[in-house]
């Protein structure tokens, strides 16, 4: 699997925030672990609380599982992650080269998908979904509060 660029604007000798990361992968199944495992690892290094970590992994999950699944693009389109820290957020944003906006659904019990933004939605401080003001796609993104920063 290609290895994912990354772009962060904060510098290792300047603790300052806000500080940022991009990831890019490419939009297989895989990529979803990869994701969450990139946002894990970052989580650790910011040093946020495991209760924010935990929620941010698993909505950074669901939303890169929609993107694979649902955006149909052209084959080699990538899937960016991006995660944002600032004195009390983590924004944490996907985009994709689909046009089409998400809508949350109700699943039924029987149902076996169906459920991820309604969990982003629930867990969520906030969270949206916006077209790409340039280019092809869509960004869809959430908030989490970071109640205690070392």
């Amino acid at each position: 699997m290609p290895t994912p660029s990354t772009h962060s604007t904060s510098h290792p000798a300047t603790p300052s925030l806000p500080q940022d990361v991009e990831w890019r992968l490419p939009r297989h199944a895989r990529s979803v672990s990869r994701a969450r495992t990139l946002l894990t690892e970052q989580a650790s290094s910011w040093k946020l609380p495991p209760d924010v970590t935990d929620t941010a992994v698993l909505l950074l999950s669901e939303l890169m599982t929609n993107a694979y699944r649902h955006a149909k693009a052209a084959p080699g389109r990538e899937l960016w992650a991006r995660c944002v820290l600032t004195e009390d957020r983590l924004r944490v944003s996907v985009t994709d080269a689909n046009n089409t906006l998400p809508v949350p659904r109700r699943a039924s019990s029987e149902d076996q998908s169906g459920r991820g933004l309604t969990l982003v939605a629930m867990l969520a401080d906030e969270w949206d979904a916006e077209l790409r003001e340039c280019g092809v796609g869509k960004t869809v993104w959430f908030e989490l509060r970071v109640t205690s920063q070392p």
